[in-house]
């Protein structure tokens, strides 16, 4: 993986747990699950995100 390609996925990342962070507890809870669920999906498949989203 490119710099700029492991930059934007970080810069996603972040982006998402800013916005999981503003959340209610409870929903913040669910939303860190649901992101956890989706990391792990993707580690296990071998995807990369793309450059372009």
């Amino acid at each position: 993986m490119s710099d700029d390609r492991e930059t934007d996925a970080d810069a996603e990342l972040i982006g998402r747990l800013r916005i999981i962070e503003e959340q209610p507890l409870e929903a913040r809870a669910d939303a860190y699950a649901a992101l956890h669920d989706e990391l792990a999906r993707r580690l296990e498949s071998g995807v990369t995100p793309s450059a372009d989203g």
